[in-house]
């Protein structure tokens, strides 16, 4: 398995290929590593795959590039996700564009039961942020993940009040991860680590780029399952990826705005062409999203279930409704219980499925 991750990332190295026929060799020839030790003309017998696309695989010295990067990701503790893979988060799997090789550093659910998208402006203004706020904490009950770039405004706006509110997110990158940008939000790419994380379809040193922007996006839209465009002006990446969203079939919300502000025409624009469905509020928006409520994510049947637990069980999970996720001395120190003693009612949670742990002893509700 581990000679083959190289191989998939040789692949996604190899220039000219593209998406479209390094996943076409891979469904003739069964697998990374065979693409490579297949011969120039058995290649080529492969449909679309001419003598170009042959010679760059045969002549380009990318395999040794690649093990440089698998070992990288080893040292760095970044997770490699191949198309296929059962973890390759499945939304984007659908899509014809989508990325051949994820890069991925966290604790995410890929599959997570619900995925949003919030962009907008680099240039923010409070009601813009104010409203990204607003958005995320009226989601708090939902067990939502949050979706964005990382950007300036209100990217970075979405990703502090998910890391205050201990909501998941994950952050994906114009780059690699060694040159995160911009480097000002380098601390919070290390604080949504827990319950969210950063993404790349670039391998750790490759430096982020102008280009790679609008291609960041798709991954952002292809990956959710709304979008929610909270602030933009007539032009910008919010709306490339509003249009991305479009493309995949996916729902796009706008979040209107003051039509004498600048960054308030791209939203109203959309809301104007029916390219965006108009946001009210967060109930309005999961009712057209066919979201459930879920204002107690404990359990499905409460009254069935709760009568199960003791009643520390049950203060443990009050605690953890209340506070979302917790280190082992902080349920302690709110509880007043020994630490041994609460170690064992939340390893007994954990089995009936009412809780996960998380890495440092940190516990949070499943």
């Amino acid at each position: 398995m581990e000679e083959e991750k190289v191989f998939q990332i040789a692949l996604s190295l190899v220039p000219q290929i593209g998406i479209v026929n390094a996943r076409r060799l891979i469904s003739y020839l069964g697998s990374a590593q065979q693409v490579f030790q297949s011969s120039t003309s058995a290649l080529q017998k492969v449909p679309h795959i001419g003598p170009l696309i042959a010679h760059e695989i045969k002549v380009n010295q990318v395999l040794e590039k690649a093990e440089k990067i698998y070992a990288d990701c080893q040292k760095e503790q970044i997770q490699l996700f191949f198309y296929l893979d059962e973890a390759y988060p499945h939304r984007l799997k659908q899509l014809y564009d989508a990325p051949l090789l994820l890069y991925f550093k966290g604790n995410a659910n890929f599959q997570h039961d619900k995925v949003m998208a919030l962009v907008g402006t680099r240039k923010a203004t409070e009601y813009g942020r104010e409203m990204t706020y607003q958005i995320v904490k009226d989601a708090l009950d939902d067990d939502v993940l949050f979706v964005s770039g990382l950007a300036y405004g209100i990217d970075i706006a979405l990703h502090q009040a998910c890391i205050e509110l201990k909501i998941p997110t994950i952050a994906v990158l114009a780059g690699g991860f060694q040159r995160i940008y911009p480097s000002l939000h380098i601390k919070y790419a290390h604080q949504m680590m827990d319950l969210g994380g950063i993404l790349s379809e670039h391998p750790f040193h490759q430096k982020p780029d102008p280009r790679f922007f609008p291609l960041r996006n798709r991954i952002i839209a292809g990956m959710s399952d709304a979008t929610i465009v909270v602030e933009a002006a007539e032009k910008g990446g919010a709306l490339i990826t509003a249009e991305y969203a479009n493309n995949y079939h996916r729902d796009v919300f706008a979040v209107p705005g003051n039509l004498q502000k600048v960054f308030s025409e791209g939203c109203n624009r959309l809301i104007l062409k029916n390219q965006a469905t108009i946001y009210t509020d967060w109930h309005t928006c999961k009712e057209q999203l066919n979201w459930q409520s879920n204002p107690d994510k404990i359990v499905k049947n409460k009254s069935l279930l709760w009568s199960r637990l003791t009643e520390d069980e049950s203060q443990i999970l009050s605690l953890l409704h209340q506070e979302k996720v917790l280190a082992l001395d902080e349920i302690a120190w709110k509880l007043q219980k020994g630490v041994n003693q609460l170690a064992m009612l939340l390893l007994n949670l954990e089995f009936q499925g009412f809780i996960k742990a998380w890495p440092g002893h940190r516990y949070g509700l499943k």
